[in-house]
């Protein structure tokens, strides 16, 4: 099996990566995506067809057996038929129209290994930048701005940045509420006791350059992690961070909780309000489950039930005391421990009714072969996804199997947005492990109405074969729709491949984009909810938004992007600011538009953000690479 690797790996290299285009790696392989040079693949297909004679039971060998056919433009005909996936097994359940891939003619394929991105208006212009980071210890962290004009420019030098490397996850706030969003550079994820890297909070100068700020802030810790979460918890107006951390190999580091103290630094409490848990952490979210105003936390583990804690609120009149705050695992009584092998999770209210729902991504298998019987429907000891339908009393029903999503997924990251602006949230999951042999497709899942999702990873052109990592879904043309960013790339030094940028093809649908400025509250308006009412030819429809970057690897803009359908009017806007408890209604505002809303003002103002074209070459079916990894 090493053997045969290592020749599928060499046809990668002269293949995919040397010889890159819009179709490379992309399942089900053809066109312009199948293997030049041969040699590769087919002398791994004779190793695998002699380990299956021998154990024709292998579904490990099955599977590499059927990726080594597509790349040669063999499948499924010359498959042996008793070790065949068909066609249909990788089937689309709805044809969400082609995204291509675009980024190598825009110079943002960066070839390196896992890593993330944050999508954001880092310079306020209206128009959305990139940072992307990988974790190779020598991966320089990268800060693309967005020109306005259909290109990019690398920045990073410029940006004061060069010297951040490492990074394995990021995710952005105003944490000093001057108007201009920070970042926070997770390390040391997977490394167990070589792990101990310290993480990076990045201040945003607002001059177009950032400061490393960590130890003056006093964020300065030792723990390896990749996740967090950004929330005002105690509704003061200024931001904290919870940040998973991991146990594992006997090495403790128990998750920690920043409390924002008003002043540029932080305080750290997680034991003092009762959310310093140990496990082997994979993702937080936070979100206010069930709408009593304090945002709650769901963590995610590996080897371990999930927890939910729950926002007490203050427990004494001095909310700054030790003591004063409390939060409480109510994960059983809610029914939201599973899977006990989990990676990305979330809130998002994917059936619009006004509460954050949960999905939880499985994340446990033998082999590349538990995912092969699971495409092939066969039974299997897979770990499955699974989606919690918040009741609205503070509990949830687990609704994976009619809504669609009870599969073997095996998500590393994930994030969602809406890529048919039908007001809707749909996600998508990149996927694999460290174990090079783990070659499977990304998953992209449609939203159908609020009642399932359908699989449209084939039919949208989503099936990246390589690992997936941090995810962006935004609007990087302000064309109206949301385009899709996604870092890929492995853990092994030698599992690197080039990220991907699928433009959105249109849909035709109305939008609505909404930049909150919290005055009270926090001033990026993270935790703040949107309620859009819409008038529709079936009648009124309300449409539900949370302010917060999305999944739990990789970020989306902070600036809410809502797709409205086929809705031409818009009968109000609602908002509701945590920090103050006000709901503030505003009418007239217009479809297809962007506005600033700003805490407590009657009216919003025109963003006048400018749309245009991403550049022509870019449509180019093989890329001009920006960089190779080094």
């Amino acid at each position: 099996m090493y053997e045969a690797l290592a020749w599928l790996r060499l046809g990668e290299q002269e293949n995919c990566l040397s010889n890159h285009s819009i179709n490379s790696c992309l399942a089900p392989i053809q066109g312009d995506g199948v293997h030049k040079l041969p040699r590769g693949s087919q002398e791994a297909i004779k190793i695998l067809r002699e380990q299956l004679r021998t154990e024709p039971n292998d579904f490990k060998a099955g599977w590499l057996l059927n990726i080594a056919y597509m790349t040669l433009g063999e499948h499924p005909g010359q498959v042996p038929p008793q070790w065949l996936i068909p066609p249909k097994a990788f089937a689309s359940d709805f044809d969400i129209k082609r995204f291509y891939d675009i980024a190598g003619n825009l110079g943002l394929d960066l070839n390196d290994l896992a890593g993330s991105v944050v999508m954001d208006d880092f310079d306020n212009d209206g128009n959305l930048d990139l940072m992307i980071c990988a974790w190779g210890l020598r991966d320089q962290l990268r800060y693309f701005h967005n020109n306005g004009d259909g290109t990019f420019a690398d920045r990073t030098e410029v940006a004061s940045l060069l010297g951040e490397v490492g990074g394995l996850n990021m995710v952005q706030a105003d944490y000093n509420n001057d108007g201009f969003l920070d970042v926070l550079v997770l390390r040391g994820g997977w490394w167990e006791a070589q792990g101990h890297h310290p993480n990076s909070l990045l201040r945003n100068n607002g001059d177009g350059t950032f400061e490393d700020v960590t130890e003056a802030a006093g964020l300065l810790s030792f723990h390896p992690t990749q996740t967090a979460t950004w929330f005002d918890f105690n509704n003061d107006g200024f931001l904290d961070v919870f940040i998973g951390n991991e146990t594992s190999g006997g090495d403790t580091n128990r998750c920690e909780l920043f409390r924002n103290n008003g002043d540029g630094t932080f305080t750290e409490c997680a034991a003092a309000l009762g959310v310093d848990a140990i496990g082997l952490c994979k993702s937080v979210t936070s979100g206010d489950y069930d709408n009593d105003g304090w945002p709650d936390l769901y963590v995610s583990f590996r080897g371990q039930p999930n927890i939910l804690f729950h926002n007490e609120g203050p427990q004494s009149p001095d909310k700054s005391l030790t003591g004063a705050w409390k939060f409480k695992n109510v994960a059983v009584a809610a029914g939201v421990t599973e899977p006990a092998f989990s990676f990305p999770a979330w809130f998002f209210d994917f059936d619009n009714d006004g509460w954050l729902d949960i999905f939880a991504c499985g994340y446990g298998v033998k082999d590349v072969g538990t995912v092969a019987k699971d495409y092939l429907g066969l039974p299997n000891l897979g770990v499955r996804s699974r989606l919690y339908r918040n009741n609205h009393d503070g509990t949830f029903k687990e609704i994976s199997e009619e809504a669609g999503v009870a599969k073997v997924l095996l998500g590393m990251s994930g994030n969602f947005g809406d890529l048919d602006n039908d007001g809707f949230l749909d996600f998508y999951l990149g996927t694999g492990d460290p174990e090079l042999s783990t070659i499977i497709p990304n998953r992209m899942f449609r939203n159908d109405g609020g009642r399932r999702f359908q699989d449209v990873t084939t039919s949208g052109g989503f099936g990246h074969l390589q690992k997936g990592h941090g995810i962006a879904f935004g609007d990087l043309d302000n064309d109206g729709d949301q385009d899709v960013y996604i870092s890929i790339g492995g853990a092994y030094s030698g599992d690197f491949y080039r990220n991907a940028l699928f433009e959105n093809p249109g849909h035709g649908n109305n939008w609505l984009k909404l930049k909150l400025v919290g005055i009270k509250s926090n001033r990026a308006a993270i935790g703040a909810q949107i309620k859009v009412t819409v008038e529709t030819a079936q009648g009124r429809r309300a449409i539900y938004k949370t302010v917060n970057s999305g999944g739990s690897f990789g970020a989306n803009p902070l600036r809410q992007e809502i797709g409205l359908g086929e809705a031409k009017v818009i009968a109000e806007v609602e908002v509701f600011w945590p920090t103050t408890g006000l709901r503030q209604t505003l009418a007239g505002l217009q479809v297809n538009h962007a506005y600033r809303i700003q805490e407590g003002d009657a009216k919003a103002t025109d963003l006048h953000l400018q749309s245009f074209s991403l550049s022509p070459a870019s449509k180019s079916p093989v890329h001009h690479h920006h960089a190779d990894h080094k």
